[in-house]
């Protein structure tokens, strides 16, 4: 996968904080979740007042659009922005975790802080490097061309006992959570893996699973955001990235 000079420029001519934003709204619209700039404050420790005010500029630049309800979108220009950012932050993910040795909620954090000082002729040899991931190691799509070739998937929450389903992406939302990030990755649920459903209780709100380190137990909300696949899926699927020496 390669990323065109233009859109390179143009990502890297937005300031720090506006990457942010643009990877925060997308992060949190991406399973179709309605967002607000009081939302995207919250989630970056801002004000509304400052949220709003970077969201106008945005908005001037043609990244954004501002619907109804205050509902903010991204213009083509703008996702295909937010999808270089993600693309860094999803390479230095794989970097961190699959060859530093770093855990899921550790590497997050650590590869905000080194996303934006790749250069592109780093991302390429990254890119190369790791096998030209299609998703971030939780299984999400790296990019709008991405999310159109791989399928949607099912909540985990949705099924039933008896299912035996393949782990397939976790969603952006559950990685906003490092102690269900953890608790997934130390249960060794991560993209790939296939899973037997044992049990589901609405009255409990729980659903426990024979996975590749025994039981787990999920609450049903934490399950509603993994997806899953029924039965064994296409390995082609999963990107595999060269061990660790």
């Amino acid at each position: 996968m390669t990323t065109s000079p233009t859109r390179r420029h143009a990502e890297r001519d937005l300031s720090t904080a506006a990457q942010e934003y643009l990877l925060a709204l997308r992060v949190m619209a991406a399973d179709g979740a309605r967002v607000t700039a009081a939302q995207v404050g919250r989630k970056l420790g801002v004000s509304p007042q400052a949220a709003s005010e970077m969201f106008r500029r945005l908005v001037a630049d043609g990244l954004v659009t501002l619907g109804e309800g205050r509902e903010l979108q991204l213009t083509p220009a703008g996702r295909a922005a937010a999808d270089g950012i993600f693309r860094r932050h999803a390479l230095c993910e794989w970097l961190l975790t699959a060859i530093v040795g770093l855990g899921w909620a550790e590497s997050d954090v650590e590869a905000e802080r080194l996303q934006a000082a790749i250069s592109p002729r780093v991302e390429a040899r990254l890119d190369e490097l790791l096998g030209h991931p299609e998703t971030c190691p939780h299984g999400n799509p790296i990019d709008v061309e991405a999310t159109r070739r791989r399928p949607a998937g099912t909540r985990l929450s949705e099924t039933a006992a008896g299912d035996r389903v393949t782990i397939y992406r976790i969603t952006e939302e559950a990685e906003e959570d490092p102690g269900l990030l953890s608790y997934l990755e130390a249960r060794g649920l991560r993209p790939g893996i296939q899973v037997t459903v044992l049990a589901r209780s609405g009255s409990l709100d729980s659903l426990t699973l024979e996975g590749p380190l025994g039981r787990a137990t999920l609450g049903l909300r934490p399950a509603s955001l993994v997806r899953v696949l029924v039965g064994a899926a296409d390995p082609g699927l999963f990107n595999v990235v060269p061990p660790r020496s």
